[in-house]
């Protein structure tokens, strides 16, 4: 049964194919936007996981309407964890996506309060 279990949690095609779109991504973002400006790593890292975020909601909600392949919905967690949230709360807006479920909204929550302290600290409390 263990042999069982084990294949059980391997990850899917799906979520390698969802996960590689998505860091692929936010690494064209990043190398394009931040040689471009002067703002902060930072700034760029939200902006970068944010609009990536945004178009990985989309193209689940395609697939879900296509019936392909989805992205789990770990990675959409996570996406918005890392920097994404601000593309996650528009991609639940914008494409009508994940809209029902309350997780994705307590997710998009802690996410956007997470950063928020962080770019509170960072730019305000730390003498800037």
């Amino acid at each position: 049964m263990s042999h069982k279990r084990s294949q059980t949690n391997k990850p899917s095609m799906a979520q390698w194919l969802y996960a590689i779109v998505l860091l692929g991504l936010v690494v064209l973002l990043y190398a394009f936007i931040f040689p471009a400006t002067e703002w902060s790593w930072y700034i760029v890292w939200l902006i970068s996981w944010s609009v990536a975020t945004f178009m990985v909601y989309g193209l689940d909600k395609a697939a879900a309407k296509a019936g392909l392949l989805r992205s789990p919905e770990l990675l959409l967690h996570l996406a918005a964890l890392v920097g994404g949230f601000a593309g996650g709360w528009l991609g639940m807006f914008v494409w009508h996506h994940k809209v029902k479920k309350q997780i994705f909204y307590l997710v998009l929550l802690a996410s956007t309060l997470l950063h928020a302290a962080i770019i509170y600290y960072v730019f305000f409390a730390a003498g800037h």
